[in-house]
């Protein structure tokens, strides 16, 4: 193997070698034909930690974690090394050089319970089951899907990255129907439309399997989106997880002439408010660069949980109505005074959630909020 120069880094208590390829922290990275450590994902990986203690925490059985992408391992490591309770890890990737970097700092950590594994992903996960399965790809996860579906232990948790963003939000709907099945809608809400497609297309691997799907946490950030999903057993869950499963028109919720329909994709909840309500409690208990950050979006997550699908912006309505943009708590006030639900929504910082009509959304904002 090539001689690679090699940098340590350290997140939370653990550390990892990786090799030198990305000056930068901002973006998802590039492909260079190796393993590659991206700072930027640090949130994504400091979130996955208290998931993964909440889920410990929660199970009355030694549990089995499978960070199959594993790049570096940084995250497979982490699992071993900040979680507490009673699992083991396998920290898998088919590269020859990830695989090679796994062991050192495997060796590096001292760690026990874990195994380094070198194979393709759906060669393992059609070899073994686990009760969490991570998957991190470099672009679309919809390769894996189907068969972390079926190695997925009953009411275990798949939680998985998407850093497609482009195809999902639209900006190459071909690749999206080819990819998820689904068309997409380049928009305001382009973000939230591409996170349900992404849901939608696992609720319905999953029910090809007698199997439900229910969201714990699912959102959009910087350049990727993010989900963890409980996966149940049964023809009844896999029925009603697919209620939720359908195409909509943009009409529902924007003013379009467009006549194509966007989707299929999920309608039900992205988040569970209780379970982000003890996960956040956790957030404290571990050392996270990013645990005020994390705070605040989970902050969010607990507000939109129970809120209908699809948000709105002051701006883009402003932009509409060819208005000066009225202040966010304005809005708010004046809906509620009607009788209306608002919330924040993590998707946009102008935007919010209301169980109020189109119609009666326009009239607040004809109104004098400014």
């Amino acid at each position: 193997m090539k001689k690679q120069e090699i940098d340590i880094v350290k997140e939370g208590t653990t550390k990892c070698f990786v090799f030198k390829n990305k000056d930068s922290s901002k973006g998802p990275g590039s492909k260079e034909g190796k393993p590659f450590y991206n700072p930027s994902m640090e949130l994504n990986r400091d979130l996955s930690i208290v998931v993964n203690q909440w889920f410990i925490n929660k199970c009355k059985k030694p549990v089995r974690l499978l960070d199959g992408l594993a790049a570096t391992g940084i995250r497979g490591l982490r699992f071993a090394n900040e979680i507490n309770g009673e699992f083991d890890v396998t920290i898998n990737d088919w590269n020859e050089q990830a695989f090679f970097l796994i062991k050192k700092n495997l060796e590096l950590n001292k760690l026990e319970k874990v195994i380094a594994s070198n194979k393709n992903l759906n060669v393992l996960l059609s070899e073994k089951k686990y009760d969490y399965i991570d998957i991190d790809p470099f672009g679309s996860p919809a390769p894996f899907i189907d068969s972390a579906v079926r190695s997925v232990y009953n009411n275990g948790i798949i939680a998985c990255t998407s850093t497609d963003t482009a195809t999902l939000c639209g900006i190459y709907p071909n690749v999206c129907f080819r990819r998820y099945g689904a068309r997409p809608f380049h928009s305001f809400v382009m973000h939230e439309t591409g996170l349900r497609v992404l849901l939608g297309f696992i609720c319905r691997e999953a029910s090809k399997h007698d199997k439900s799907m229910e969201p714990i946490i699912s959102y959009s950030t910087d350049h990727y989106f993010r989900v963890y999903v409980r996966i149940r057993n049964g023809k009844r869950y896999a029925n009603e997880s697919m209620e939720n499963f359908s195409v909509i028109s943009p009409k529902e919720f924007f003013p379009s002439n467009k006549e194509q329909d966007i989707g299929p994709l999920w309608r039900g909840k992205l988040h569970n408010k209780t379970t982000v309500k003890e996960i956040r409690t956790l957030l404290f208990k571990k050392k996270l660069n990013t645990k005020n950050s994390l705070w605040k979006l989970l902050s969010i997550f607990e507000e939109e949980a129970n809120a209908p699908p699809f948000f709105y912006t002051t701006d883009n309505f402003a932009s509409r109505l060819k208005m000066a943009t009225p202040k966010m708590n304005k809005i708010f006030e004046k809906l509620k005074s009607k009788g209306y639900s608002v919330v924040r929504t993590h998707f946009s910082p102008t935007g919010f959630k209301t169980n109020a009509s189109l119609g009666e959304i326009t009239k607040v904002f004809k109104e004098d909020v400014v």
